[in-house]
């Protein structure tokens, strides 16, 4: 079995087809099969099911052995880039992820700033939710994320820095009156307006439906689904409210946020696989996030109720 061989495995379950697989590993489509044939022989299965009209499918081993594949290829490919780095290479790559109010919140500017500092590292920035995300990582397709932490405790194939607390709050057209005249509002009280929520798979709308469950409340939605920036366009155009992460505020003086009580939070970290020690790249990711974070935090830019939990390592004396 060889990391070549697992790589054709993996081109032909994402492509479903030998053409395909054979044009993104950059071989012929004999070549292919042939090292194929080798590797079903090794396992002593068929790991593939040729000749169906839907395009070439996995079979139960094939399926069994695919993400044993991907996870190797991925360790490889993270040891080549530490090799790399030992030897005294400048380059170097990191694989972000980040959910979407993250990336428009926090990850936009942080990535300028290590790339004004490391030009010569590549970055690669994957935007989804926490559990794809999650996945992502423990699958070896992402070096690090920063993720919302679920109150089930994330999981134990990662290791954690929490980074982040923020409340969620309502976000209303700053162009139309105040959704309550005092300080915060209820669920109650929220519930008689139209709700916009983004697509399933977000943490904020998974926890802005439990608030309305929790509160005996059915949501009249206004619009179901979008990505974060859409909510906030469609807030600002005065389609109806959302639930956000308050670090969405920053920059956006068309949005009035209101808090919500009882108060709604979250804790963010930044998530990386546990039993493989961060390249130098990463570490240097991760000491820029940090830093600018608490110079946010210091210069009292941060919007909203959002708390820098942890701070930069301090340097040797």
């Amino acid at each position: 079995m060889t990391l070549t061989q697992l790589a054709y495995l993996v081109a032909l379950a994402d492509s479903r087809s030998f053409t395909r697989a054979a044009d993104a590993v950059g071989v012929a489509q004999p070549t292919l099969s042939r090292q194929l044939r080798v590797l079903e022989d090794e396992f002593g299965a068929a790991l593939v099911e040729r000749g169906g009209r839907e395009g070439v499918r996995l079979t139960p081993a094939g399926e069994v052995v695919l993400p044993l594949a991907r996870r190797m290829l991925a360790d490889a490919d993270r040891a080549r880039t530490g090799v790399a780095e030992l030897i005294g290479l400048r380059s170097g790559r990191v694989r972000v992820g980040g959910t979407p109010s993250l990336c428009i919140g926090v990850l936009a500017d942080v990535l300028r700033v290590f790339h004004e500092q490391h030009p010569d590292v590549r970055l690669e920035l994957v935007e989804s939710g926490s559990q794809p995300l999650v996945r992502s990582l423990v699958r070896g397709e992402l070096d690090v994320a920063l993720v919302i932490v679920p109150t089930t405790g994330i999981d134990p194939a990662l290791h954690t820095t929490p980074v982040l607390r923020e409340r969620l709050s309502v976000a209303s057209p700053a162009s139309d009156r105040a959704p309550t005249t005092r300080a915060s509002l209820t669920i109650h009280e929220l519930a008689r307006r139209p709700l916009i929520v983004p697509r399933l798979g977000y943490d904020v709308r998974e926890a802005t439906l439990q608030a309305y469950a929790d509160a005996g409340e059915t949501p009249r939605f206004a619009v179901e689904g979008g990505e974060m920036d859409a909510v906030l366009r469609l807030v600002e155009a005065g389609t109806g409210v959302a639930v956000v992460p308050d670090l969405v505020f920053a920059g956006r003086p068309r949005l009035r946020r209101t808090v919500l009580t009882p108060a709604l939070y979250r804790t963010v970290a930044l998530a990386r696989r546990a039993d493989l020690a961060p390249t130098h790249a990463m570490q240097a990711f991760r000491d820029t996030l940090l830093s600018f974070l608490a110079d946010l935090s210091a210069g009292d830019n941060l919007p909203g109720d959002v708390q820098v939990l942890r701070r930069p390592d301090p340097l040797p004396g």
